[in-house]
């Protein structure tokens, strides 16, 4: 997790850069360009003359391969050539990933809808059925490029950078350095309890923000995350609230993942484990990127004592949880 300036430098992507990156394919744009919400890559609605708008989705520099984004390319139309509610990249003179003045982009047909509701009994039982299936076909391959879920990058080192750059206020380093030591055997310990799981190919950031329903479908769209690593990564998200509001809204997605994949109960040991690393690697990526002029205006709230107070007692919250047992799934 070294600092690089090249990671921030959208400094030229600007309007024309965009409709001129979207010509250099064969299509007309009607110029224009609208941001979308997205921090790590760049992304944009385009408008294209005659035609529905494009969605255009540069990459951020040095932060992925070209051969990286291929895998997630190719996961991604597997899914969608077996009739999964994916939403894929375009692909043209068969390739997905394309240059322009030194930026990487990929094209995606426009698809709107709404975030699902995690409270409810026949969407988890959906959603669950689909994420079967998507686990179904991610066993099927290895990623070969792209890296595996592992506590070395979501832990510690998030935490050396964290604590290297003196983000962390000076009053406040010494809680931090105690509890984070000893959240680390605390997450081993977890993945002991949960022993060997089958890991596979996932979507690896899978929460409600990357689900869209229309007309009563779910689709899952944004795999740029996607990583290799137990299934229930891909679940866990869809879990928050008190252990019986989790372990119902648990009950409901297993109703329907289970009648297309089975699912070792023992990887439940590693919601909270799974958590927790999630927790201190956002804390992470919004340090690394806070020389990006796009992320002190989207995360006002971030680098400030309270943030920092707030953090710790999260993670603090987490220690307590990784000490509990594992959530109750009735299948």
């Amino acid at each position: 997790m070294t600092k690089n300036t090249s990671l921030y430098n959208y400094s030229q992507l600007g309007p024309d850069t965009i409709v001129n990156a979207i010509d250099s394919l064969g299509y007309i744009s009607d110029r224009r360009v609208l941001a979308l919400n997205s921090y790590e890559n760049r992304v944009y609605q385009v408008g294209i003359e005659d035609e529905l708008p494009l969605i255009a989705k540069f990459y951020r520099p040095a932060r992925w391969t070209d051969e990286m984004i291929r895998e997630e390319h190719q996961f991604t139309l597997e899914l969608a050539e077996a009739d999964l509610p994916i939403v894929a990249p375009m692909t043209i003179d068969n390739e997905t990933i394309f240059n322009f003045e030194g930026y990487r982009f990929s094209l995606y047909r426009r698809f709107g809808g709404y975030a699902p509701e995690l409270d409810n009994s026949d969407h988890l039982l959906q959603l669950g059925r689909i994420l079967a299936q998507l686990h179904n076909i991610g066993e099927t391959k290895s990623f070969i490029e792209r890296p595996a879920i592992s506590i070395e990058d979501f832990v510690t080192k998030p935490i050396k950078y964290i604590l290297e750059n003196n983000f962390i206020p000076m009053d406040l380093e010494t809680a931090y350095t105690t509890l984070t030591d000893d959240l680390i055997p605390r997450i081993n310990s977890c993945f002991e309890k949960a022993g060997t799981y089958k890991s596979l190919r996932l979507h690896g950031d899978c929460h409600q923000g990357n689900i869209l329903t229309r007309d009563d479908k779910f689709y899952i769209v944004d795999f740029d995350d996607s990583r290799t690593g137990p299934a229930v990564q891909d679940i866990w998200m869809f879990l928050s609230g008190d252990r019986q509001y989790m372990t119902a809204r648990l009950n409901d997605f297993m109703e329907g993942y289970t009648e297309f994949r089975d699912f070792s109960a023992r990887e439940l040991h590693l919601v909270e484990a799974l958590r927790t690393l999630r927790l201190i690697h956002y804390a992470a990526w919004l340090a690394q990127r806070w020389e990006d002029p796009a992320f002190p205006i989207a995360f006002p709230f971030f680098n400030s004592q309270h943030y920092w107070e707030d953090h710790i007692l999260s993670l603090r919250e987490q220690a307590a949880l990784m000490q509990e047992e594992p959530l109750v799934w009735y299948g």
